[in-house]
């Protein structure tokens, strides 16, 4: 089955959006050209903030520009996306690892170290699709090599050296994305046993057959949480994960059935009468946050439109269609090109800067939904 033109539609007001506003902006004004890399967040009047600016945001802002002139985007493109590595680069400590600053032990949100080092592994590959860097593969492997330092036991990998617990599924996640990215660009066969490793901590010990889905953390040995407040559930990862098993070049009949649960679970479960995904549910899925990010409507968008071109089901092209409603709703500010990031559980929107890390999420949604659109036009 095609895609509807409501899908089609869509698609190409997003389009237009990003290439006309969203990339053009983000590089005129949230890129710092006197003192490098890119801002942390914008506020709704274009201006930027001047706090501290994380490695995760100038990888993503290098993964983004890396992507735009296959979407079409006829700006600084390289420029902008060598912007934001360089001052990646610029992050590196002593130990081969990458932080906000050299002498920051933990990054400035707590996040584990892990999620970070996902997205400079992102970045590298980019950077190797779009401008045929293959002086990029040197540094990448150092990176995956040291990260053996997190591995556990039973795979996947701590936000920490020697952390037992708890353990979480999103830098895993990230890092599946990474590995699948340098597969698709390297030969190497470290990158692919890499990957499998992640799908296999997924499929093996992180999705519970049972319920269909995630929990965000775990126990020792990936071990449910043994506190009910503990297994939580964000939908947002639910899509997120699905997608990656979908994409994922050796995936099987088990993990295609695995993704198209977590898929159906999400819509069943995470999805309210707005039309958008909640930030998260119980253990029993039901919700404990009514609040909407936008990153999590972009993670069902690019989850259903994948799902949808390779099912035909009408139920998700009408799920791909919705999410492309809601992401419009976060999109639609003053500052064309920039977006509200937290909708309340009364459906009114918080006040706040846009955070640049959004646009990595964005774009992502675009490009899946452009290339679904385009295959059926």
């Amino acid at each position: 089955m095609s895609a509807p033109d409501e899908v089609r539609a869509a698609a190409a007001w997003l389009k237009r959006w990003l290439l006309d506003d969203a990339l053009p902006i983000w590089w005129a004004r949230g890129a710092d050209q006197a003192g490098g890399g890119y801002f942390d967040r914008l506020g709704q009047d274009g201006a930027p903030d001047l706090g501290p600016k994380r490695v995760r945001v100038q990888a993503r802002q290098a993964h983004v520009y890396a992507l735009a002139p296959g979407l079409g985007w006829t700006g600084p493109a390289k420029t902008a996306s060598r912007h934001g590595l360089a001052a990646l680069m610029a992050m590196r400590c002593d130990d081969g690892l990458y932080r906000p600053t050299p002498d920051a032990a933990q990054p400035l949100d707590g996040m584990g170290l892990v999620y970070d080092q996902a997205f400079v592994l992102l970045a590298l590959a980019s950077d190797r699709a779009a401008f045929g860097n293959h002086r990029q593969e040197r540094p990448a492997l150092a990176l995956a090599e040291r990260l053996q330092r997190f591995a556990q036991p039973l795979g996947g990998f701590a936000e920490a050296p020697g952390l037992a617990e708890p353990l979480f599924a999103n830098p895993n996640m990230h890092l599946f994305e990474s590995f699948q990215a340098w597969m698709r660009v390297s030969d190497d066969p470290r990158w692919r046993e890499l990957a499998a490793g992640e799908a296999r901590l997924a499929l093996a010990r992180l999705i519970d057959p049972a319920r269909g889905v995630l929990d965000e953390q775990f126990g020792p040995d990936w071990a449910p949480a043994t506190s009910p407040d503990d297994r939580v559930v964000w939908p947002g990862h639910l899509y997120e994960w699905a997608f990656l098993l979908l994409d994922w070049p050796d995936a099987d009949a088990a993990a295609r059935a695995a993704a198209l649960r977590l898929i159906e679970v999400s819509e069943r479960t995470g999805v309210d009468a707005r039309g958008v995904t909640m930030f998260a549910l119980d253990a029993a899925l039901s919700p404990i946050d009514r609040g909407a990010r936008l990153w999590s409507q972009t993670e069902r968008l690019r989850a259903c439109a994948r799902a949808a071109s390779l099912t035909g089901e009408p139920a998700l092209w009408n799920a791909t269609a919705q999410a492309c409603g809601a992401l419009r709703r976060f999109l639609d500010v003053p500052t064309p090109g920039l977006w509200r990031d937290r909708m309340e559980a009364d459906g009114g929107f918080r006040e706040e800067a846009a955070p640049t890390s959004s646009l990595y999420h964005i774009v992502g949604a675009i490009a899946e939904l452009d290339r679904v659109a385009g295959a059926s036009a």
